[in-house]
């Protein structure tokens, strides 16, 4: 149980900084209009956004299939509490009842950068992976 528990926290958060990815380099519009949102116009050039795509894809791909681990889970651990730090005011008041502006939407935000640690945690535990001798 606890091999396929960790395969599914792998491949759901490596594939989450794929579609992540993907829309940046395929959906560049809406690409741009996050990072000027919620990352203070970080990366809000057409051409380094999709190369931030493209290495986001190949960290999360990277995670999926358990490879190079002791360097991908800080990265995705990167991005994933990047994206944390951006919708803070929604994690800490989802309903808005102190900050404008906020969105139930973005709490996972919190469990997902949880997850991450805990694959980082757990990384000798994950067995099934394309690193493990």
């Amino acid at each position: 149980m606890k091999n396929i528990s960790l395969l599914l926290l792998r491949i759901s958060l490596g594939w989450l900084l794929v579609i992540w990815g993907a829309d940046k380099v395929f959906n560049v519009e809406h690409g741009l209009a996050v990072a000027n949102k919620f990352y203070f116009g970080f990366l809000a050039a057409e051409s380094a956004l999709q190369v931030a795509g493209v290495l986001q894809m190949l960290v999360g791909l990277a995670v999926v299939v358990g490879f190079a681990r002791r360097w991908v889970y800080p990265a995705q651990l990167l991005l994933n509490g990047a994206s944390l730090f951006a919708v803070f005011k929604s994690v800490l008041d989802p309903w808005g009842w102190v900050f404008t502006g906020t969105n139930a939407l973005f709490y996972p935000s919190l469990i997902i950068f949880a997850a991450s640690l805990l694959l980082i945690a757990l990384r000798e535990e994950d067995t099934w992976t394309l690193d493990k001798p």
